[in-house]
């Protein structure tokens, strides 16, 4: 039981895998697989309710408010995806498009809804998280509409009002809803909110029920893709670095705000749901993969900072 606790997000990553290979090399359940798709379609928005109630039930609404450092995070994002944005536009027929479309993708999608869990479990400040989600989510609601109706027709043709309503409607009921629900049962259901504070492990245990499905999706999506492998590869290597930069420069923001932690999930970690929905309804379809490959490797990433964060709080 203690090596499946401390090993939980690449054993979660890895049933993902197996999960679905062992499924569809099963000839008896070929005609189950559209009810599967959408099963999973429905119970895994309601498991990331249930996972960031459960987490935001320990955050005081007192605790939510923005900060300095908060400012210069928004900054990179805003700033790196208009900044992409503003070369396609100038350039549109420049070589790598997609290449460019997917980093676009990477750098403005809002923090992960299980990025507080993981900053809870790193021992960092989840309040702080929580704000930045809320104020990256009301961000990309305006930038990203403000952006790509310039670069495809088809958000062009959406217009900006119903964009932003598009992008207020996801984000809404997997944000906002459960921050709500979560103050409700604080103020009003007190012992039932001191019961779910009981249960520390509980969020962190449903995330990864959610990691395994969000892998097995992803790996269902590549599987399936008709991309070249030369443009998998270069979508992967986007994300890869569009991941790895995030998470430097938010680490060495928070760090230089006593933030380190708080800084370095909010700006690393991506809600990957998000950005595979905003590249089949903004941008090109294929973009959409960055956000698989990007589920990936901050997963990774979370993996190798909580056996860290085991390591150094063993002792010698």
């Amino acid at each position: 039981m203690q090596f499946l606790k401390n090993w939980t997000l690449p054993l979660s990553m890895l049933t993902g895998i197996l999960s679905y290979f062992i499924y569809v090399s099963i000839p008896a359940l070929n005609g189950t697989h559209a009810f599967m798709l959408h099963f999973i379609e429905v119970f895994q928005p309601l498991l990331l309710f249930c996972m960031l109630f459960v987490s935001f039930c320990k955050v005081s609404p007192k605790e939510l408010r923005p900060h300095r450092w908060m400012f210069k995070l928004l900054a990179v994002q805003l700033l790196s995806f208009t900044g992409m944005g503003l070369l396609i536009i100038l350039l549109p027929d420049v070589p790598g498009r997609v290449v460019i479309e997917s980093a676009m993708i990477c750098m403005i999608c809002p923090t992960a809804t299980a990025a507080a869990v993981v900053t809870t479990r790193l021992h960092g400040n989840p309040s702080a998280v929580v704000s930045y989600t809320c104020l990256i989510n009301l961000l990309a609601s305006i930038a990203i509409p403000s952006v790509v109706s310039f670069i495809h027709e088809g958000a062009a043709d959406l217009g900006f009002t119903t964009s932003f309503a598009l992008i207020m409607g996801k984000v809404f009921p997997l944000l906002i809803l459960p921050l709500l629900s979560a103050w409700f049962v604080r103020y009003m259901m007190p012992s039932f909110h001191r019961r779910i504070l009981s249960h520390p492990d509980l969020a962190f245990n449903l995330w990864a029920v959610a990691l395994s499905l969000a892998i097995a999706v992803t790996v269902k999506a590549i599987v399936h893709s008709h991309e070249s492998l030369l443009s998998l590869t270069l979508i992967a290597m986007a994300s890869l670095l569009t991941c790895l930069l995030q998470f430097y420069l938010g680490h060495t923001i928070g760090k230089n705000h006593n933030e380190t932690i708080a800084g370095t999930q909010a700006l690393g970690q991506k809600n990957t749901i998000f950005a595979i929905w905003m590249g089949y309804t903004f941008l090109n379809p294929v973009t959409a993969m960055a956000g698989g490959f990007y589920s990936v490797w901050h997963n990774v990433i979370n993996s190798w900072q909580l056996w860290r964060a085991r390591r150094n709080e063993t002792p010698a």
